[in-house]
């Protein structure tokens, strides 16, 4: 159990990330809690904080004098500080100043400042931790019976699972948001969509791009999700009637989203460590909440229930998301643990987990009971192509997966020791 402090604030939900930064506390001068605006680190940076400053409340005040941000009992919390980037240079010496005495200050950002110049990286001083908007674990909406870490030590016990597809839409369309758990549905997804005007209107304006252009591209994104498009689709899809902008320009704005913690891009794999698909694979994107996408497509949770395919797609990015969550708190994870498996022969497994070990694991994502045989069958081609490489390292994978939705029991099948594992029960 985190030892929070006096400024947890009242009705705090424990999240996967407090792990990480008291962990991390105890051994840097600082934490950056990094990731999309609203998805709790303002939260989680107050919980372990003894004090704390928020920037953008007056950013004019801290640009005439940064090192007022710094005032304040230790650890010191200092929110949205890329509102005045000099900020972090502040940081980095005080900790120098300190000998890098552990645990100072918590730092958050919901974008990366737009300007770069003579600011230090502040390797060895401030240690960056991800987080996402919250898991179906975290919102209550999982049983946790199944946990990755245990399938990667071998430990498994069957569980019935209780959550049906249209419980699935609506936890998409309501996204996994802290503040939004209790709102209404509608009032969430109103609230969606304010976050995505700002998005555009505010932040992406302030890295000097277009606002509509930018909407476009997030729609082209939503419709493309989960997929490998190429920058000429992305751009035809933005193009709304006219002539598409430049590659080159798709490129900037996907950087720009980037910054922001918008769009997430999962990297190609292959089992030998120095494969060239594992660089020139092109990544597939997701968008950092699967409630987004519903936003951009203007979809409820009747409406996607209505659309099998969409569905499918959505039920497949908030699979991702969860298990980037999971996969990331494995004690051998790197920065990157999560990846996708796709081939010239035309075989494609959804999403492989690698740690530094070499050790992986396979997931394909269905929607329901009808297509786990199909996946099966995917899963033991991939396991077979890895044994016949002589350049794998690791051969064989610690176990294989089938991500369900609507399904019954997490159980493991006997004629291929796969497991079938519905989303609503897996956990770290």
């Amino acid at each position: 159990m985190a030892r929070y402090t006096d400024l947890r604030p009242k009705g705090y939900i424990p999240r996967f990330a407090d792990e990480s930064v008291e962990r991390r506390l105890s051994s840097v001068g600082a934490v950056e809690i990094q990731g999309t605006r609203w998805c709790g680190k303002s939260w989680t940076a107050s919980a372990f904080a003894e004090s704390m400053t928020r920037v953008d409340g007056d950013a004019l005040l801290y640009e005439n004098d940064p090192s007022l941000a710094l005032i304040g009992a230790r650890p010191h919390a200092i929110d949205e500080w890329q509102d005045v980037p000099a900020i972090w240079n502040r940081v980095r010496h005080a900790i120098d100043d300190a000998a890098n005495e552990p645990g100072q200050f918590i730092l958050t950002g919901s974008s990366s400042p737009s300007t770069e110049e003579e600011r230090h990286s502040g390797a060895g001083r401030i240690s960056r931790i991800r987080m996402r908007t919250m898991t179906l674990a975290e919102r209550g909406l999982s049983t946790k019976a199944v946990s990755l870490r245990g399938l990667f030590d071998g430990r498994f016990e069957p569980a019935a699972a209780d959550m049906d597809l249209a419980a699935y839409a609506e936890a998409i369309c309501r996204g996994g948001w802290p503040a939004l758990l209790d709102a209404d549905l509608l009032s969430a997804q109103k609230t969606i969509d304010e976050y995505l005007d700002l998005l555009f209107e505010v932040s992406m304006r302030k890295l000097g791009k277009d606002p509509i252009l930018s909407r476009r591209l997030a729609i082209a994104l939503a419709r493309n999700l989960g997929t490998s498009a190429t920058l000429r689709t992305l751009s035809e899809d933005a193009a709304a009637g006219d002539k598409g902008p430049l590659e080159e320009t798709v490129s900037s704005y996907l950087a720009a989203f980037s910054l922001n913690y918008f769009i997430d891009e999962l990297p190609g794999w292959d089992a030998p460590v120095k494969a060239r698909s594992r660089v020139r694979t092109r990544p597939k994107r997701y968008l950092d909440d699967p409630s987004l996408a519903t936003s951009l497509l203007s979809l409820d949770p009747g409406r996607l229930l209505a659309d099998g395919q969409t569905l499918g797609v959505l039920f497949g990015s908030l699979c991702y998301h969860d298990l980037a969550v999971y996969a990331s708190l494995l004690p051998d994870a790197g920065p990157a643990p999560l990846r996708y498996y796709a081939d010239a022969d035309g075989l494609e497994v959804d999403l492989i987990i690698e740690l530094r070990d070499g050790r992986w694991a396979a997931f394909e994502v269905k929607l329901g009971e009808s297509k786990v045989d199909q996946a099966a069958r995917n899963l033991l081609r991939l396991k077979a192509k890895v044994a016949a490489n002589q350049a794998a390292r690791n051969k064989e994978p610690e176990f294989m997966a089938v991500l369900v939705g609507n399904a019954p029991y997490a159980r493991r099948r006997k004629e291929d020791d796969v497991y079938v594992i519905p989303l609503s029960t897996l956990t770290a």
